[in-house]
């Protein structure tokens, strides 16, 4: 294992270029579709916007990162302070940012709950305010629950005798505050990122999907029950006990209606979403919990060998949203259509230009 993990490490910086441009693209389609009059108005489109603008910041911010660390700085024999700053600020930008994504791909799941456990009180649990403070919420909290990380990280210096000079190198280590009473603040910091950012999201995820995933399938059985009804009832007229217009009545309930079909789509793609971000964050909270219980030791030997496998897989997760969203909402598939078709161009073009002749 230790030897497939340090050949890919190798090939980390090309391949994670690719991964961001292609996610950098995709989401900024997912911003500008998702922001169009017909679908901006709703609550959760509003979440998944501010979704893509997040995972869209971490990939554009990982490309230099991926150039510097991967590209550049194996062919270099120095470790210059500018580098070791950059290093650690894309640490904590990372962070950041990736937590502010686990906070609004909960409230995503937590929004879901709400409008199929409540359907009458959507309008007043889910209306646009709540969603304005959740998204706000999410981007502040996360810069708060990252505060350890900011004190535990701190660039080191070290003096070393190279052909009869001394050379200074410079790079990331535990801070003086971090080594204090037994290394607290380290221990804390990874069981912060462990349990309170990886874990618990994650736990409640697992619930909220496993619970829309009974709600689909209590929803095909009803679906299945009243084809089943309607069946009987075409018998029944056939046999002169029920009269047509009660047929076109029954045929007509049986039909799930537009609106339905939509939710459970949205409610599919969603739960393919929280799915993928499951299969990505839970690995991440164990090693990190385990980190924090087992020491130095277990971060040195495992959790860091695994860095780059755990990066990708995280960059790849915000780069796949958008096919999922073309795959699974018409809606979506439909706005981009209008939006990116030669048809739809020139007809934006033409407007343009007869607008700008009336002026």
């Amino acid at each position: 294992m230790r030897d497939v993990l340090s050949t890919y490490r190798r090939f980390h910086g090309y391949i994670a270029l690719a991964v961001c441009l292609f996610g950098t693209v995709a989401n900024l389609l997912n911003v500008v579709v998702l922001t169009r009059k017909e679908l901006s108005g709703a609550p959760i489109n509003r979440i998944l916007t501010w979704l893509a603008v997040a995972d869209m910041l971490v990939m554009i911010e990982y490309v230099p990162f991926a150039c510097y660390m991967y590209l550049v700085l194996p062919e270099r024999k120095d470790f210059p302070r500018l580098g070791a700053i950059f290093i650690l600020f894309h640490s904590h930008f990372a962070q950041v940012l990736h937590t502010i994504s686990i906070l609004l791909t909960l409230a995503l799941a937590v929004w879901r709950y709400i409008s199929i456990r409540f359907p009458q009180h959507t309008h007043s649990l889910c209306s646009q305010r709540r969603c304005t403070m959740a998204i706000l919420f999410s981007y502040l909290l996360a810069v708060v629950v990252c505060i350890p990380s900011y004190l535990t990280i701190s660039i080191r210096e070290v003096t070393l005798l190279e052909n009869n000079q001394l050379v200074t190198l410079y790079h990331l280590g535990l801070s003086d505050l971090a080594k204090e009473n037994g290394e607290f603040l380290y221990i804390l910091n990874f069981w912060v990122y462990s349990v309170l950012i990886k874990l618990l999201p994650c736990t409640i995820l697992t619930v909220i999907s496993v619970w829309l995933i009974k709600a689909l399938y209590r929803a095909n059985r009803r679906k299945a029950a009243l084809r089943g009804y309607s069946a009987v009832s075409v018998l029944s007229v056939q046999n002169g006990s029920c009269g047509g217009q009660q047929l076109q009545q029954l045929q007509q309930l049986r039909r799930p209606t537009r609106a339905e079909r939509r939710t459970d789509r949205t409610t599919k793609m969603l739960l393919a979403i929280l799915l993928l971000f499951l299969i990505t964050e839970f690995p991440q909270g164990i090693l990190g919990l385990l980190s924090g219980i087992l020491g130095h030791g277990f971060f040195s030997s495992c959790y860091h060998l695994f860095g780059e496998v755990m990066d990708i897989l995280a960059l790849l997760n915000g780069a796949i949203n958008f096919i999922l969203y073309c795959a699974m909402s018409r809606q979506f598939r439909t706005t981009f259509g209008q939006l990116f078709k030669p048809r739809g161009l020139m007809a934006k073009l033409h407007a343009v230009h007869n607008t700008s002749q009336t002026e």
